[in-house]
């Protein structure tokens, strides 16, 4: 996040790489709507609570995802706006499915946070941030909802301070709250902005104002809500720090601005703030050595793998965040794991659920590879030089299952969608070294629902999920005889993963007490890094 970086080419400085994060309910889907509306990617935003057809959001494309109104996996969309490129990365808000965005949040460079203006800081808001602490992502904040009941601006500015620790300015200030709230003041650009409550889907119309004693405010703004909004805008500036872009780059500072996602309105100011000052496609942790997005050569990682999204064609989508370079359709890259070349003949830039192929793309940008399997979660692609991008993480799950196949023929059949919902990060599979059969570990019980619901759907297995005696995985690691003595000692709670490594499955808090006190040398884990 340092200033001192080398001018970064024209095509990738424009790009803006960001997610949106937010607590289920907070509006997240409807403002990733209205920045596809305003970016002029779709022409009218679907009510994300429409009836029947009308109701299926745009960025929402599994029919679970439809069914709950909720989104399940991340998905990433490109578009224009002025003249930068915005690539935004939609994350579950859903808690269940943390892990998911996780691993989306290190494939952007900063987050745009969504609360609910009734609400505040809500735990799921809490969790997420904490991720993009860890990583120093940049933050701006959108509280949503303004034109419903909402608490004072102060308490809520007050509340993100104190339980985010982090320093708040206001990019913009709510006049009125509720049903009284006209609209805002642009406290970046002098600018009066007011609400059309009759057209949702119209841009709000914006007065140019002389600083705060133009006479003309009066014109626009009630009397009331003109001297209460007058007096806490002195009290603001007095009490509240200014914007300042370096500090918002470090991750210390969020500018907030003030809006109702659903009235179409404060979007725009929020996409104009994304624009002026967010970052441009930074560096990537890589071993041996850091990517920088201004190199020629073209590297990328995969954070995400999407399978089945055509349930016509078994197809299985990587979703890779370009590091450096400026790729070109038909490239050969190494796919670093395998020490393989790969072609690149069809790759897809997303709008939501509709692909366009990617003629080229530029660091900063996310696209998908289409293939059957070969690349998976934390795999890097670059034009020969053996790189790694590091961070990306695979957490032990929380909640552990047996599954079977309703019909015990089709057992091999079940094997093979476990194995491509574990390569995609939807949940991980244990082989359990005795019996048979197989433990799904989810870090979300809705997992095992969506789970259930997609091996049906994609694959016609009906499946049983029955409890298990095991409630947790731990990685285990060690010398090899050591690792290998304690595995013979201990198979009734031994199981491979699906990329073969040896889990430890535990029933209580005891057996992890138990192991670190019997067997020294071996170590338990509940995070690994995804190999690639």
């Amino acid at each position: 996040m340092l200033d001192n970086r080398p001018t970064l080419p024209p095509e990738i400085a424009r790009r803006r790489t960001f997610a949106i994060i937010s607590h289920p309910d907070a509006g997240k889907t409807t403002l990733t709507e209205k920045f596809l509306l305003y970016g002029g990617a779709i022409q009218m935003a679907g009510q994300v609570r429409a009836k029947g057809e009308a109701r299926r959001t745009r960025s929402d494309f599994m029919k679970m995802e439809q069914d709950r109104g909720i989104s399940v996996s991340a998905s990433a969309m490109s578009f224009d706006f002025q003249t930068f490129r915005f690539n935004l990365v939609d994350t579950p808000g859903h808690s269940d499915f943390s892990e998911d965005t996780y691993r989306t949040l290190t494939a952007v460079d900063a987050a745009v946070m969504v609360i609910d203006g009734a609400k505040g800081v809500e735990s799921q808001t809490q969790k997420l941030f904490e991720v993009c602490r860890m990583r120093d992502l940049p933050i701006l904040t959108f509280c949503n909802k303004m034109d419903r009941e909402s608490r004072d601006t102060f308490d809520i500015i007050d509340e993100i301070q104190q339980n985010l620790a982090i320093d708040v300015t206001p990019a913009s200030w709510p006049i009125g709250r509720g049903r009284e709230f006209i609209g805002t003041y642009d406290l970046l650009r002098d600018r009066l902005e007011l609400m059309d409550r009759a057209d949702r889907n119209k841009i709000a119309e914006s007065i140019k104002i002389n600083g705060l004693d133009d006479p003309s405010l009066a014109e626009h703004v009630p009397a009331d809500l003109l001297d209460v909004f007058l007096e806490e805008i002195e009290m603001a500036k007095e009490l509240l720090p200014t914007m300042d872009r370096q500090a918002l780059l470090e991750g210390t500072m969020t500018p907030i601005w003030f809006g109702s996602a659903i009235n179409s309105f404060g979007v725009q100011e929020l996409m104009q703030g994304i624009a002026d000052f967010g970052p441009e496609p930074q560096p990537q942790r890589a071993e041996p050595r850091f990517l920088a997005p201004e190199e020629v050569k073209v590297a990328g990682f995969v954070f995400k793998v999407q399978a089945n999204m055509d349930p016509k064609h078994r197809d299985r989508v990587a979703f890779v965040r370009l590091a450096s370079g400026h790729f070109k359709r038909g490239m050969k890259l190494t796919h670093v794991r395998s020490k393989k070349q790969m072609s690149i003949s069809n790759p897809v830039l997303f709008l939501a659920a509709d692909r366009e192929l990617a003629d080229e793309a530029w660091a900063g940008d996310i696209i998908g590879i289409p293939n059957h399997g070969q690349l998976r979660i934390g795999d890097t692609l670059t034009e020969g030089e053996t790189l790694r991008v590091t961070g990306i993480p695979s957490f032990a799950p929380e909640l552990l299952q047996s599954i079977r196949a309703g019909d015990p023929l089709k057992a091999k059949h079940l094997e093979k969608a476990l194995m491509q919902f574990a390569e995609e990060g939807a949940a991980k599979v244990f082989k359990p070294m005795i019996g048979s059969g197989f433990i799904v570990g989810v870090v979300g019980a809705l997992q095992f629902e969506v789970l259930a619901s997609r091996i049906e759907l994609e694959y016609g297995l009906p499946v049983r999920m029955e409890p298990s005696q095991f409630t947790s995985a731990r990685w285990v690691s060690g010398p090899l005889a050591k690792v290998d003595a304690f595995a013979q000692a201990n198979k009734q709670h031994m199981a491979r993963d699906n990329d073969d490594d040896m889990v430890f499955l535990t029933r209580l808090q005891w057996d992890i007490d138990r192991v670190a006190r019997d067997y020294p040398d071996v170590a338990l884990t509940a995070t690994k890094e995804m190999m690639a």
